[in-house]
């Protein structure tokens, strides 16, 4: 029999295995990535920066009161309305103007001329929108007078006096101004001047405001002329506290 020669593989030398590469490549991965971080500087997190406010971006906060005065249906106050027709139709509103009981407008003491707001009656919930032409009421606790069709349109004839809502809608931006509180209107003169002598002693100026109404011409005293509305506020709740007067802070039209 033939003897068949098998060939002789020559023996390589082993190789590592293939966990045994694994094993090194892990270990060279982690000894890098420990001496990056030793290399990188931490990181430090801060919070982030806080928005601009009105203060750091305009150098003083916004006034909300200066805001408000141009913002439509923002709430300017609540308190009881009346109205008031005959014997003033026809005659000359505080603007100059003649009042017509017909049209939609109001007299308030504070608001600018041509302040258009929305008035609202808080017992039925009806509407109406009148334009400020003159000044009063000078009745303790109410806020606002209205023509005959204002008063109408929100069903308040008969009643004469209603709780209210205003809201300012559109008008000229609030002027400088100047403010006065009334303390007493009298048909007499002297009574008048003898009001005002007394009052001069502690308060300046104290003066005698002369209007024309369908009654008679009453003499108005008024104490004080200062630049804010608050200002005159103050100045009433001084004059209630120490003289026992019902003051009317009232803006100042000439």
């Amino acid at each position: 029999m033939r003897r068949v020669e098998m060939p002789v593989l020559r023996e390589q030398p082993a190789g590592p295995s293939r966990a045994t590469v694994r094993k090194c490549l892990l270990c060279l991965l982690t000894i890098s990535l420990l001496s990056g971080c030793a290399r990188r500087r931490p990181v430090v997190h801060r919070p982030p920066a806080p928005a601009p406010t009105e203060t750091t971006a305009r150098g003083k906060p916004a006034s909300p009161a200066a805001a408000s005065a141009t913002r439509p249906g923002t709430l300017l106050e609540q308190g009881q309305a009346s109205w008031y027709g005959v014997p003033y139709h026809g005659r000359q509103a505080s603007n100059g103007e003649i009042y017509d009981m017909h049209k939609l407008t109001a007299a308030h003491r504070t608001l600018p001329f041509d302040t258009v707001v929305r008035v609202t009656n808080l017992k039925n919930g009806r509407k109406t929108e009148v334009r400020i032409i003159d000044r009063g009421p000078f009745v303790e606790g109410r806020i606002l007078d209205l023509s005959l069709e204002a008063a109408r349109q929100i069903d308040m004839v008969a009643a004469g006096v209603a709780p209210v809502r205003l809201e300012f809608l559109s008008g000229p931006a609030q002027p400088p101004g100047q403010f006065t509180v009334q303390v007493g209107a009298f048909l007499e003169s002297e009574n008048a001047a003898e009001v005002r002598r007394k009052l001069e002693r502690h308060y300046q100026p104290v003066f005698v405001h002369p209007y024309d109404s369908p009654k008679g011409v009453f003499h108005r005293v008024r104490v004080g002329r200062v630049a804010t509305e608050k200002a005159a506020e103050r100045l009433a709740d001084k004059l209630r506290r120490n003289e026992g007067f019902v003051p009317f802070v009232v803006r100042l039209d000439e």
